[in-house]
């Protein structure tokens, strides 16, 4: 066997590969949502394949070890299936991989099939097929199926979006306090890997060589390894995915982003709004008047960590029927609704003055927000200003 010499790239693609085999021994250890962990294990696993795969033709290692030939070739298939599957186990702690998820990886078994053959190749026979094959004689049923897998990645990338924009609305239902339960960690993954299919699949239009191609995606997979060993070893609450626990019924969800918003005088019935909920108008009415009561009364909203759930039980009623009326009679979200109070209590304190001898983080954490950023986020919303401009606004 020659010398084995790596350029930079190849450099780069090797410390990746280290990088993802670790990252999988990691993720396999963690106690915490095993099936996510697992899944992004298999992912990682695969993105060690694709990479090892890149110096292993790259470096020119596959005419001493043919043996390996076509190894790496099916891990794109599996990239956008478990990037999804991933999202949807890491944003709710009972999904698990059941029997129908196996739909996901059928496009990988029929490019495993169509590749098959060609494993059990001589070595001799398999280097002389490489040499085909970079020539440009690549058989006619692979030219007809590898174009697939850029819509495929293109597909399940945007699906993981979708997917975490649901749950991102789907927990404003449930939590005052988003923080943690918001999963920006996962937004990263899915608009990084959709960033990288954009680029293979540019790249292949653009009629870019094999060779430039590989480079340019294995260059910005092993950014992307990188990236997450970065963030899941400095932070490891990313691989711990605090998920929410009271989730809302997908039906009352649908409900609520097809009702218009309610006004005071809307005459709508929460029966024909909610007719599968069991809640008539009596009933709504008078949960309206004592979540209102002990809004202003108890202030439970200075608790930066309220739920839907905490809230009900203070009202001894279920977090279904409350978010029922937070949606119909009141026409905001649970998320909205605590963090308008939270507004207007800084609002109120900053017209006392006391935002003089306090700073406006202090207020805001004393109305029970958790973070700089999710205050000013809420008071631009309620109120169309930042909260400084109102401060000068008033003069105080």
């Amino acid at each position: 066997m020659a010398r084995l010499t790596l350029d930079w790239i190849q450099l780069a693609q090797v410390l990746g590969a280290l990088q993802g085999l670790f990252l999988t021994g990691v993720l396999l250890a963690q106690r915490h949502n095993r099936t996510a962990n697992r899944l992004l294990a298999v992912l990682m696993a695969a993105f060690t394949i694709y990479l090892a795969g890149g110096v292993y033709y790259g470096a020119g290692i596959v005419r001493s070890f043919p043996y390996f030939f076509g190894v790496s070739y099916q891990t794109p298939w599996v990239f956008g299936p478990l990037v999804y599957l991933y999202s949807l186990a890491a944003s709710d702690r009972a999904w698990r991989f059941e029997r129908r998820a196996w739909i996901h990886f059928v496009p990988v078994a029929i490019s495993t099939l169509a590749t098959s053959p060609y494993f059990f190749l001589p070595g001799a026979e398999k280097l002389a097929l490489l040499d085909r094959w970079v020539a440009g004689g690549i058989p006619a049923h692979l030219q007809v199926i590898d174009p697939f897998k850029y819509v495929s990645g293109i597909a399940y990338s945007v699906a993981t979006v979708l997917a975490l924009r649901r749950h991102r609305r789907q927990v404003e239902h449930s939590y005052s306090n988003t923080a943690r339960v918001n999963l920006r960690w996962l937004l990263f993954l899915s608009a990084a890997a959709l960033s990288i299919w954009l680029l293979a699949t540019a790249l292949r239009l653009a009629e870019v060589s094999t060779r430039l191609r590989d480079d340019h995606i294995s260059l910005a997979m092993a950014a992307l390894v990188y990236a997450i060993g970065y963030l899941g070893l400095r932070q490891p609450e990313v691989f711990r995915y605090e998920t929410a626990e009271h989730k809302v019924p997908r039906e009352l969800l649908a409900a609520a982003a097809a009702a218009p918003p309610a006004t005071p005088d809307d005459t709508d019935s929460i029966e024909s709004r909610y007719a599968r909920s069991g809640l008539n108008d009596v009933e709504a009415q008078r949960l309206k008047t004592a979540l209102l009561q002990l809004m202003d009364q108890q202030r439970p909203w200075r608790d930066s960590e309220l739920t839907l759930a905490d809230l009900a039980n203070a009202l001894d009623t279920s977090p279904h029927k409350l978010s029922e009326v937070l949606n119909a009679l009141i026409g905001q979200t649970f998320y909205d609704f605590v963090n308008g109070y939270r507004v207007r209590e800084v609002q109120r304190r900053i017209r006392a003055g006391e935002a003089r001898a306090l700073k406006m983080l202090a207020l805001a954490m004393d109305a029970g927000f958790a973070s700089k950023s999710t205050f000013n986020q809420a008071f631009k919303k309620h109120t169309n200003q930042t909260p400084s401009d109102f401060r000068q606004a008033i003069g105080a």
